[in-house]
């Protein structure tokens, strides 16, 4: 969310040449790489062996592991294995004075976590320059199940049973019509049915003994909740044409709109239907259409608001609209952002989640490491209301300043 954006004509430390594969232990189950390197890159270069790197952001072609860790990317499988900052076991950061420190290593290490204080920092913190992560052996089995509903509401209560059935999957998936339009439009179509409502991607992995019974409780879920039509993939080939369909939403939506504007709130998974519900009267209301396509087992929404920068007002309209989504979603206990960032995009929207009191207390965290405000400055955190000046906490009292440059 514009995180990497000079916003006062600051200057741009670009590492995306450091892009190195360290080193990698298999017995430890550990790879070193640098933050240039592309996410998908390493599952590519251990897989081998039988090994993979976790988090699987849709952008994992590109995206890099630093990028990764600045907003603590999650991913399809998330829900099962968690976001990014699960599988950091160690970095290598320069402080704001050039000090370099190794953070993390031996695990369950004694003191503050300050691995996962800096995982999903934005570069307010400090700069990474080597990342220690946590890499995983292949599931022995795999099963990947498509299923069809005629309404977004009874795909949204399967995922809810699915969850409290006590079922565990790898993913859970969702496109709504829109999204499912735009995909078929954009790439090589998987043939989804003309006027569908709603798609579910789920997979489970784990023992090859106990996979068939999984996906079939899954199955019975579904049919229990209306289901049109659910069919398991074939093999690997099918597996991965439904799993591309899906990881190119976004790009795909040029297909149908020439311009469109990302959210990424998170919710309750119970309070799925609702704010979806919600969702599609901000729709309704603003005359923009918005695809959902998201993260629909841990409750990570990804509303795509579509709109034309060439028609007047229609930009600032989309913005406003997207923090009508992100009002949505704090409303029954939710988040601004679950893989994102907040950027300079959110960052008046923090106000919805923390208190004047809550944001002068994270900043006061960061003054600690980044005391002039010179690592990615006015990013993240709005300037609380009350506060131009605030006292450090500790240390000699010497003031320091968190207003910004406008």
């Amino acid at each position: 969310m514009a995180g990497a954006t000079p916003y006062g004509g600051e200057v741009i430390i670009s590492l995306v040449r450091m892009k190195g594969l360290l080193s990698v232990d298999y017995e430890n189950r550990e790879a070193v790489v640098q933050p240039g390197y592309i996410n998908l890159k390493l599952s590519n270069s251990i897989s081998h062996r039988g090994y993979y790197y976790a988090p699987d952001p849709s952008s994992q072609a590109c995206c890099t592991i630093g990028g990764n860790v600045a907003e603590n990317a999650g991913g399809a499988h998330c829900l099962k294995y968690g976001v990014t900052t699960n599988h950091i076991l160690g970095l290598e950061v320069v402080m704001h004075d050039g000090e370099v420190l190794e953070l993390g290593g031996a695990p369950d290490m004694p003191g503050y976590d300050l691995l996962g204080l800096l995982t999903g920092s934005e570069g307010t913190l400090a700069i990474v320059t080597s990342i220690t992560v946590r890499i995983l052996k292949n599931p022995e089995a795999k099963e990947t199940a498509l299923a069809y509903f005629d309404t977004v509401d009874d795909a949204c209560q399967a995922v809810s049973d699915i969850i409290s059935a006590g079922i565990v999957p790898a993913a859970i998936e969702m496109m709504d019509e829109i999204a499912i339009v735009g995909v078929e439009a954009a790439t090589k179509p998987v043939g989804h049915p003309e006027g569908l409502k709603a798609v579910l991607i789920m997979e489970v992995d784990g023992i090859g003994a106990g996979i068939t019974s999984q996906i079939e409780e899954m199955v019975a879920v579904c049919k229990q909740n209306h289901v049109t039509e659910i069919k398991v993939a074939k093999n690997n080939v099918e597996r991965g044409k439904w799993w591309a369909n899906r990881k190119t939403a976004f790009g795909a939506m040029g297909a149908i709109s020439p311009d469109y504007l990302v959210q990424d709130g998170v919710i309750p998974r119970s309070r799925l239907m609702e704010v979806l519900q919600d969702i599609q009267k901000i729709s309704d209301e603003s005359g923009l259409r918005i695809a959902n396509v998201f993260h629909a087992g841990d409750g990570n929404l990804h509303p795509l608001i579509l709109f034309d920068a060439r028609n007047e007002g229609e930009t600032e309209l989309a913005i406003d609209v997207g923090s009508r989504t992100l009002a949505a979603c704090t409303a029954v206990g939710g988040s601004i952002t679950g893989e994102h960032g907040v950027g300079i995009e959110k960052k008046e929207d923090m106000s919805l989640v923390f208190t004047d009191e809550e944001i002068e207390r994270q900043l006061r965290v960061r003054s600690v490491f980044n005391p002039n405000n010179r690592l990615n400055p006015d990013k993240q955190f709005p300037k609380p209301a009350r506060c131009g000046e605030v006292k450090r906490a500790v240390g000699s009292g010497e003031a320091w300043s968190v207003a910004s440059h406008s």
